[in-house]
């Protein structure tokens, strides 16, 4: 049970969430909550499917779930989002060429008239 509880603690802390504000979702005591996070107190199905419905994931899900296929996933959305990046800082490159290469011919067209 301590390692669901590790688990449940980590989904909690991802969520920025306080013991508090789990213990009054679940509707049980911060001391209760605790004693599910330090593996005191088993958990019952029914809770057990409380609190994996409180993070937005099956029951199997919430036991199969750990850190590593949770950093895998964030380290590939922090790839999607590099490259996103990438991709909008060489449209804005792309963009700042083109207003010099307007602003040159502007500037030649000005010098030519004078």
């Amino acid at each position: 049970m301590k390692t669901l509880g590790k688990k449940i603690r980590l989904l909690r802390h991802q969520k920025g969430w306080s013991q508090e504000e789990v213990a009054k979702r679940l509707d049980i005591s911060i001391p209760a909550f605790s004693k599910i996070e330090t593996g005191i107190t088993d958990i019952n199905l029914s809770r057990l499917e409380q609190i994996s419905a409180l993070f937005e994931m099956s029951v199997v899900q919430l036991l199969t779930f750990n850190e590593t296929e949770q950093d895998q996933k964030i380290a590939s959305e922090l790839e999607n989002v590099n490259k996103k990046l990438m991709d909008r800082e060489t449209e804005v490159i792309d963009l700042q060429k083109k207003v010099i290469e307007l602003f040159e011919e502007l500037r030649h067209k000005k010098v030519a008239t004078a």
